[in-house]
């Protein structure tokens, strides 16, 4: 029987690398690995739907779902997540030194639907007590000005989001036009500008005991596959969602248990055992039951933020066949 060619675009990590290069293979399916920049890929799959298989931001991923449309479908793969404490950024010598200090002031970000974003205000509301509403916030690119929203909002009363076309953030941190910025990468002002600096300067340890303490282990992006396949391959999900499995379950295992430099990073495998103490046995965890607590909380702020125009459930983010799968 022929396989089904399906192509598929994601960033090249090491937990997808064993399904790239054809060590690990989903029954049925041929893939064909398309090696591009993240923002080809977001851009490309949500507005042209390029692409059979790709990574998606998480956070535009539930707002399309929320405003109805399902063109496109996720399994729960999670190839990319962060702690996001250090995507907060300030002005040395500026009215910013505690997270409590961001209250009532100007806080400026690329997109309001950017995953980071969503992690980071929930982090500020949720755990730190801060009043959304109490900021101004403004919208611009983060190094280049022009950059917009590329999904529908739906904003609570009383939030204040401004656009700004004509400047980018690292050029308004700098001068003082902004008081603290959330960017996901680090703004070009940062390194360039002795002045700009983490809020959280020495975040390991903070960003560990928050998930320890909360379970929140931040999803940042997943895996979506066009609907049209599977209207016509129901089979494809489950079958991928195995093989996206079995690759990152080789990488953990490389991470941790490999007596060689597997990764050019020292001391990677004391970090992975330490992870392991914090996350749990699969540091790198797919599926739902494993993600439940980090996935309610993103779908209470992605509603509470106005980037959901209604609060989803977990089952409506998901192909069925693989929540039972991944769930065994």
């Amino acid at each position: 029987m022929n396989k089904l060619a399906l192509s598929l675009a994601t960033l090249r990590y090491d937990h997808m690398t064993d399904l790239m290069i054809g060590a690990v293979t989903a029954e049925g399916i041929t893939l064909n690995y398309l090696d591009l920049h993240y923002h080809d890929i977001l851009l490309r799959g949500v507005m042209f739907h390029d692409f059979d298989v790709q990574e998606i931001s998480f956070a535009k991923y539930a707002s399309l779902r929320a405003s109805g449309d399902d063109s496109l479908i996720a399994i729960p793969v999670f190839p990319n997540r962060m702690v996001r404490h250090n995507a907060i950024y300030i002005l040395d010598g500026g009215p910013i030194h505690a997270p409590a200090d961001l209250a009532g002031r100007r806080i400026g970000l690329p997109e309001w639907a950017q995953t980071a974003a969503v992690y980071v205000r929930g982090l500020l509301a949720h755990y730190y007590g801060i009043d959304l509403k109490s900021i101004d916030w403004i919208q611009a690119g983060a190094d280049e000005p022009g950059r917009g929203e590329k999904v529908a909002l739906s904003l609570p009363t009383g939030l204040r989001l401004t656009p700004v076309a004509d400047r980018s953030l690292s050029q308004m941190l700098p001068a003082g036009d902004v008081d603290a910025l959330i960017c996901a990468q680090p703004p070009k002002c940062y390194g360039a500008n002795p002045k700009v600096r983490r809020l959280f300067e020495e975040s390991l340890d903070i960003e560990q005991s928050y998930v320890r303490e909360t379970k929140i282990y931040p999803i940042m992006h997943t895996i979506v596959i066009r609907k049209e396949i599977l209207d016509r391959a129901p089979w494809v999900a489950a079958n991928l969602y195995a093989a996206f499995e079995e690759a990152k379950r080789r990488s953990v295992e490389r991470a941790l248990y490999t007596g060689a430099s597997m990764f050019p990073i020292a001391w990677h495998s004391n970090s992975a055992q330490r992870a392991k103490e914090i996350i749990g046995e699969d540091i790198f965890p797919y599926g739902i039951e494993l993600n439940r607590v980090t996935l309610e909380a993103f779908l209470d702020y992605t509603y509470e933020q106005g980037v959901c125009a209604r609060r989803l459930s977990i089952e409506e983010l998901f192909v069925p066949s693989t929540m039972v799968h991944a769930a065994v």
